[in-house]
């Protein structure tokens, strides 16, 4: 199957962005809804992705030779599962740089929110939201956690210094 040049660009993201939901590619591509992504990858991109049991868009290695990009998440070679290395947007990697660590407790994400504000010069118009897609996304890739309280609050779920986190264009 011969790909566009557009094709190729959206398999790239699915490659850097795995595991991703519908909604993080419709906000990359500027499409106007989760079912639009998933004519698109049906129709354009079949071959080279697929759904795994928790429902997350993956793409195959073949998609990821293809395009020659870094998968969204590198894993340990010793088989845990444990991730040592993610390609994240800006939102992302600035909530990993200042979210609670490991051992700390956990920050609700309006806590977050205004951490990154704090730290980085990041536009008002950031909203909760964005921060709370952001942190869930953190979660598919396996380097924040969930603490179910009164309100759920998000810390780090390895060791800062263990993960190697590189911005996605």
């Amino acid at each position: 199957m011969t790909l566009s040049d557009e094709a190729r660009e959206r398999l790239a993201d699915v490659v850097e962005l795995q595991p991703t939901k519908n909604g993080e590619l419709q906000k990359r591509w500027g499409m106007e809804s989760g079912s639009e992504v998933h004519q698109y990858l049906e129709n354009e991109l079949k071959e080279y992705y697929y759904r795994d049991d928790n429902s997350l868009i993956r793409a195959t290695a073949e998609a990821a030779e293809l395009v020659d990009v870094e998968p969204g998440v590198q894993a340990d070679e010793d088989g845990d599962g444990t991730p040592t290395a993610v390609r994240v947007p800006e939102l992302q990697a600035h909530i990993f740089e200042v979210l609670a660590g490991p051992e700390e407790d956990g920050q609700s994400v309006v806590s977050v929110l205004h951490a990154v504000r704090d730290a980085f010069d990041v536009d008002d118009d950031v909203s909760a939201d964005e921060v709370r897609s952001a942190l869930q996304a953190l979660r598919r890739k396996g380097v924040v956690e969930v603490i179910y309280t009164t309100v759920p609050t998000f810390r780090l779920a390895v060791a800062r210094e263990d993960i190697d986190v590189a911005v996605a264009s």
